[in-house]
């Protein structure tokens, strides 16, 4: 468990929302436990994660070398997976084995996405986009758990909002500067959390939440083996998005972001270095289908976002 966890686990710090969730600063003592399904997820998943390391792409992304059209594209991408994901999370509000981290006001992404293509695409963004054939592989089986096994809704709501509220903020502060966003947050709405004053506090929230869910460890495994699914299918779009990184023209924008030179030798005090972890590394998925949608214009936006989503699901493991 790293240091600041650590120090961080005795004490719950108070937030108050619209979406009515309102708890007082106090001392909680908390002891962490083996079986507790957020050290299961921690240690369960620590190969995904470090499989998700040094790619070219994610050290270009993280000088500000950004091209905009992968990451409108990579817009496109979260969009159809939180759609899925916040629809089935809907549908099973009231499932025992779901229910506790039921947070819309604080949590739901998708109405974020839409400011963001309409900011990108105009307001008619809709007949302009389409769903990959790797993002369609991850929403089908988003689609699926949540109707016929709605306890594995907690390992991608997990992966993806908990990776949204640690790295993605550094890939956003990013991305505006790199892409000249204005400084309102247009563009990079997904990542503003309007309903969570303390992402710290939150998170601990959100993980004590999950540690009372009554499983049994048997289904607690299986939560585990369906987080690292989720990383494999994030890590299959950013795979699809690398390969149409290679179709477009040489053209970035250099935002002279530092990366490890002021850092005096000492890579854990970059603050991209999370986000980096993240996102970097990937797994093989390539398929005539694939292939086929990367030669189509609408597959020519996805991956600088898409490394902000896999960036978070690291950042989180690490923080």
């Amino acid at each position: 468990m790293p240091a600041e966890k650590m120090e961080d686990s005795g004490k719950e710090q108070g937030i108050s929302n619209g979406g009515g969730l309102v708890y007082e600063d106090k001392e909680v003592e908390e002891n962490v436990r083996p079986d507790d399904l957020s050290e299961m997820l921690a240690a369960g998943t620590k190969e995904s994660h470090d499989k998700a390391e040094n790619t070219q792409f994610v050290k270009d992304f993280l000088r500000g070398r950004i091209r905009r059209e992968l990451f409108k594209l990579g817009t496109v991408a979260l969009y159809f997976t939180y759609t899925a994901m916040e629809e089935e999370i809907e549908r099973n509000k009231d499932h025992p084995q779901f229910a506790p981290l039921y947070f819309p006001t604080e949590l739901h992404r998708q109405e974020a996405l839409v400011r963001d293509l309409e900011h990108f695409y105009g307001e008619d963004w809709e007949s302009q986009v389409s769903c990959s054939p790797a993002t369609q592989h991850y929403v089908d089986r988003i689609h699926e758990v949540g109707r016929s096994d709605p306890v594995l809704l907690v390992a991608h709501a997990y992966t993806r909002y908990m990776g949204d509220l640690s790295g993605g903020q550094v890939l956003k502060k990013v991305a505006q500067r790199a892409l000249k966003l204005p400084p309102t947050g247009e563009g990079v709405n997904f990542y503003h959390f309007e309903g969570i004053h303390s992402a710290k506090s939150f998170k601990q929230l959100y993980r004590s939440r999950m540690n009372e869910l009554e499983l049994d460890v048997p289904t607690k495994e299986k939560v585990v083996a369906e987080a690292n699914l989720a990383f494999q299918f994030n890590m299959e779009v950013f795979s699809e998005l690398e390969e149409i990184g290679k179709t477009l023209q040489d053209e970035v924008l250099d935002a002279g972001f530092p990366v490890h030179g002021d850092m005096q030798g000492d890579i854990n005090k970059c603050p991209y270095y999370a986000a980096k972890m993240a996102a970097s590394g990937g797994a093989s998925y390539t398929c005539q289908v694939a292939m086929a949608a990367l030669r189509h214009p609408t597959g020519q936006v996805l991956l600088a976002a898409w490394v902000a989503a896999v960036a978070g699901l690291v950042a989180w493991y690490l923080m």
